[in-house]
């Protein structure tokens, strides 16, 4: 450890490594958060990034962002502004500077503001820091091209390979600023590049290039930093994203079941790491199959599903689309399917690479006749594992298709996650056909209570039976046109649904004598979570429901909603929880906050909003109109 320069212990702090999409920010990010993690941190992440598969170099367009928050306990956004800024190109610095605090400590890589550079990034003149009005003393400018050339002239690799090394060092020099022991950071290296011993060696050198930098010249900076873990829970972490989670819960679910895992996918943005994370365990009895588009990837695992595994398809709002045929012959057969729409900026191919909340509805009602499916939304990327394995314990439990939403913020985005233990995962009991209904089985045949029907796996004896897109007879099975049979279908499909148990509705903070209720779902729990810790240091009753089930609602809903005065729905669409909850819940009457940027909440602004809600009269059940987003 540096003897000359000041440590300072902090809580928090945000950084955001950005550069051209070919700079490895997301991997220099990624590495970070990992060590983060590994110490114990909390950690929140938050990888931005362009649609373009590779824009030109140091174009503004081109630039790839990549947040994480860290701190000493848990945290639950990347934050609204990073602390310090890693801009490896002009570009970076012009496009990513509103992301920083006024005081943010800005590394940037000298050698990539040149006269060429500057023009890309459409500075005016090489006063590239008087233009955004930054304090140099601010900056801590290094040529890291340079050292990494010289730092690896000896390697035998190509200039090519020797740049694509810059992102190292600018991670060595954030280590050196945080304190991080640089071995989690070797350990990393290694892992990653296995195959690759001596690329793996090289990137290391760079780190410790990096490092070494800031530990001989200080970088310009007063002090270096520390944040200590508060509290510590035994037991083993990792980094994972929410897409890992999500493939993880279906894994476990699986082995809970004691079925094998099928996987019918297409790859489409930001949901096709769940088909290479499950690629790659075949030693758990995982069957992927990239099919060749969206509809035979559903339309497979249907059929895994009618021959008796755990089946889950994979994509996002484009390819719901395409699904919404199959996914009816799902409804209909009632087979268990897991249905996982990672959601994306819309509509057509829109912000594919971007977040939004906007496919409520569509899995809710995006289907021809009366489709009902259970749909849950995932709170957090550790959170992935919990709803996809209570997606498929509900799938295989009622005998229904049942959506899981995540989108692109939680999906991509990472945090630490302890590793739950088999034995303390739910039981999952599949609705199997009985011994007493051998031989004389009917595929409708249903449980009294639940409406769920039984379960046969072709193959088995004294259970042959049909399925198919057409309606059948509630008691034989048979192909049926009559009216009051289709009408009682209908109804039992949809008291399935109904039926399905799912927790209460959970309001925390001030639920008791709260002025003000806020409501969301899904991704969005962790910035309302912080919002409402905002507003309560103001001096401000507020509480928070977070809807995770969403289809059937708690039964709960309804009391917890319309026992407070004032409550706002804020979601990033234009609002479509708050139509549901309007439908479903008489005399229900909230504010709205919506926006749709593609981007996750800005918490100071969230808290701005809330706070004119606050401070407004009464206006009982009439429309509730305020500037900007809030309706």
């Amino acid at each position: 450890m540096d003897k000359d320069i000041e440590v300072k212990e902090l809580e928090q702090v945000v950084i955001r490594f950005s550069g051209d999409s070919g700079d490895g920010m997301q991997l220099a990010g990624n590495i970070f958060s990992t060590i983060s993690a590994t110490v114990g941190n909390g950690i929140s992440t938050f990888p931005d990034y362009p649609a373009d598969i590779r824009a030109p170099q140091g174009s503004l367009t081109g630039v790839s962002g990549y947040q994480v928050h860290i701190g000493g306990g848990p945290v639950y956004t990347p934050g609204d502004q990073c602390d310090v800024l890693v801009a490896m190109n002009a570009a970076a610095l012009k496009t990513q500077y509103k992301h920083a605090k006024a005081q943010a400590t800005i590394i940037i890589d000298t050698d990539s503001f040149g006269p060429n550079d500057l023009k890309k990034a459409e500075f005016a003149s090489d006063d590239y820091l008087g233009e955004l009005g930054i304090d140099p003393d601010r900056v801590v400018a290094c040529p890291i091209t340079t050292m990494v050339k010289n730092c690896l002239e000896d390697s035998g690799m190509d200039n090519k390979s020797i740049l694509k090394c810059r992102n190292m060092f600018a991670l060595g020099l954030v280590c050196w600023l945080f304190n991080r022991d640089l071995t989690l950071a070797e350990n990393f290296l290694r892992g990653k590049f296995a195959k690759k011993p001596q690329i793996a060696e090289n990137n290391i050198k760079v780190v410790h290039a990096g490092y070494d930098y800031g530990h001989n010249v200080h970088a310009g900076v007063p002090a270096t930093y520390r944040i200590d873990t508060k509290v510590k829970e035994p037991g083993r972490y990792m980094d994972i994203t929410g897409n890992k989670a999500t493939a993880y819960g279906l894994i476990a679910a699986a082995e809970k079941a004691g079925l094998r895992l099928y996987l019918g996918s297409y790859p489409i943005t930001p949901a096709t790491d769940i088909l290479h994370e499950l690629s790659k365990h075949k030693s758990c009895g995982v069957i992927t199959v990239q099919c060749e588009d969206e509809i035979s990837a559903c339309a497979s695992a249907i059929g895994a599903s009618f021959a008796g595994a755990l089946a889950a398809t994979s994509t996002s709002g484009p390819g719901i689309c395409l699904k919404s045929e199959a996914i009816n012959l799902a409804v209909i057969d009632e087979l268990p399917l897991v249905i996982i729409d990672v959601q994306r900026g819309g509509p057509s191919t829109g912000l594919p690479t971007k977040s939004e909340q906007t496919d409520l509805l569509q899995v809710l009602y995006g289907r021809n006749g009366e489709s009902p499916m259970p749909v849950i939304a995932a709170t957090s990327p550790t959170d992935c594992f919990s709803a996809a394995y209570m997606a498929a314990k509900i799938a295989l439990e009622h005998l229904t298709p049942v959506v899981l939403l995540t989108d692109a913020f939680i999906a991509n985005g990472s945090a630490a996650w302890k590793l739950p233990k088999m034995a303390d995962l739910p039981e999952i009991h599949p609705h199997y056909a009985t011994e007493d209904q051998k031989y004389k089985y009917t595929p409708y045949r249903r449980e009294p209570e639940t409406c769920a029907r039984y379960w046969a796996v072709p193959g088995q004896e004294g259970y042959c039976h049909i399925l198919g897109g057409l309606e059948k007879d509630g008691k034989t099975g048979r192909i049926s046109t009559e009216p009051e049979n289709h009408d009682l279908m209908n109804h039992l499909r949809f008291e399935k649904v109904a039926r399905i148990e799912v927790p209460d509705l959970e309001v925390i903070g001030d639920r008791d004598d709260a002025d003000l209720l806020i409501v969301g779902f899904g991704s969005t729990y962790g910035h309302l979570l912080t919002t409402m810790h905002e507003l309560q240091a103001r001096g401000h009753k507020v509480a928070l429901a977070q809807f995770k089930y969403i289809n059937p609602l708690p039964k709960n809903a309804a009391d917890v909603l319309l026992k407070y005065k004032k409550v706002v729905v804020a979601e990033q669409n234009l609002g479509q929880l708050a139509a549901l909850l309007r439908i479903r819940i008489n005399h229900f009457s909230p504010y709205q906050y919506n926006k749709v940027k593609g981007q996750p909440f800005v918490v100071s602004e969230l808290v701005d909003g809330f706070e004119k809600i606050l401070c407004a009269p009464e206006c009982g059940n009439s429309a509730k109109t305020f500037e900007g987003n809030i309706i």
